[in-house]
């Protein structure tokens, strides 16, 4: 007997495919304490979104950046884990500007980067212009199926400093975590101690492209996933910078990819100017080591400063 074909079995019923995801939206919207108004109009725009997606009717930058993808989709997807699980909080966000350029410099932990997502969507939804922030990727997140492809379309590239130079010539928020997986794969007794942030070469693209370096301190990321060890015959196996062993991975197989509800706090410090330097600073290494350093210090102590005055890791 053969399989049947698409002609033969039923047809796809693309109104019961269109209510089961309105009604996925709303329980989003409920998780994401959303009041009742704000959830109709997030269906009306997936609506319109669903209708532009059959019809081709959007734009993609040359970086691959789908706007219309990140605002209907991918940022709604994340706002319940913004809102509803890490309730995460945001301080100085005056600090982004409301136009052109910016580099954001931020630590990176966790075990799974969720950092950066959370930070795109605090930028995102806390901005009184609503920015979108580009983020600068490791080749991995590339090269991994479906992540890769989700990550270009929500404005990250890789990071590489042509890259990054273009971009904030452009006059786009570009966000970066120099500590990469040194940061992120990092075992928890070791919880918020930067580690080196490499040559600067983010600086050196800030420098070049003139434009102000916003650092940033991310606490609560720490506690999503405490990693307790790190396999590392099967993170060579798999091709991975680490395999991580938690409290409840890999006992508790896929519930325990689950994050820990950690509460965050997100601070933007204040911008280090770079135009008073010049584009040619970029060429003088001990310039950008010591910038470097300077801003790795700054978040350093931005992160002490928080969990000295944060009440409870999970409450609050």
């Amino acid at each position: 007997m053969t399989a049947p074909t698409p002609s033969q079995g039923q047809p796809l019923d693309l109104d019961a495919l269109v209510d089961a995801l309105v009604q996925v939206l709303r329980s989003l919207a409920a998780l994401a304490q959303l009041s009742p108004e704000e959830t109709e109009r997030q269906v009306a725009e997936l609506l319109a979104f669903l209708r532009r997606r059959l019809t081709a009717d959007y734009e993609v930058d040359e970086f691959g950046f789908d706007e219309d993808f990140t605002d209907h989709a991918y940022l709604p997807l994340l706002r319940p884990l913004y809102r509803a699980w890490f309730r995460v909080e945001v301080r100085g966000i005056e600090h982004l500007p409301t136009e052109g350029g910016a580099l954001v410099v931020a630590n990176h932990s966790g075990t799974i980067a969720l950092d950066a997502l959370m930070t795109q969507v605090a930028v995102h939804d806390e901005h009184p212009a609503h920015r979108h922030l580009r983020l600068l990727g490791a080749d991995l997140v590339f090269r991994t199926p479906v992540i890769g492809d989700v990550a270009r379309k929500s404005g990250s590239t890789l990071a590489a400093g042509e890259d990054a130079e273009r971009l904030l010539r452009a006059g786009e928020l570009v966000g970066v975590w120099p500590e990469g997986f040194k940061g992120v794969g990092k075992p928890f007794s070791e919880r918020y101690r930067l580690q080196r942030f490499g040559r600067g070469g983010f600086v050196a693209a800030a420098l070049r492209a003139e434009v102000p370096i916003v650092p940033c301190a991310i606490v609560g990321a720490e506690e999503t996933y405490p990693m307790l060890g790190n396999a590392e015959g099967l993170a060579k196996l798999l091709g991975a910078p680490y395999f991580p062993i938690t409290p409840t991975f890999p006992w508790l197989g896929l519930l325990g990819l689950v994050p820990l509800p950690s509460k965050w706090i997100i601070e933007f410090g204040e911008p280090v100017t770079t135009q008073d330097l010049g584009a040619a600073a970029a060429d003088d290494p001990m310039l950008v080591f010591g910038l470097t350093d300077e801003i790795r210090q700054t978040i350093q102590e931005a992160l002490y400063h928080l969990l000295a005055t944060r009440e409870s890791a999970f409450f609050g």
